[in-house]
């Protein structure tokens, strides 16, 4: 026997409020997989020495440049799948 009460119909005004609800917890799942992926690579890529409470020149200029490369990679993509959808 359960104690959970059945799940009620949903009008189209709450079903449309669930889907953007949905889409945007997806949306927000995918920045922080993007932003998880950008600390992991560019960390493992740009530290090389032992942890201390400032970065060195180099490892400051590589992660900054490791970033701005991620970034521009990820619009281009991002740009690029725009336009297949747009030719279909």
């Amino acid at each position: 026997m359960s104690s959970q009460a059945p799940i009620p119909a949903l009008d189209e005004a709450s079903k449309r409020e669930l889907e953007g609800f949905l889409e945007q917890e997806q949306a927000k799942a995918k920045l922080q997989a993007s932003i998880h992926e950008l600390t992991n690579t560019c960390w493992n890529t740009c530290i090389t020495g032992s942890i201390s409470s400032k970065f060195s020149k180099g490892e400051a200029a590589c992660l900054e440049n490791c970033v701005d490369r991620f970034l521009d990679s990820s619009l281009y993509i991002v740009r690029q799948i725009e336009a297949q959808k747009q030719q279909i």
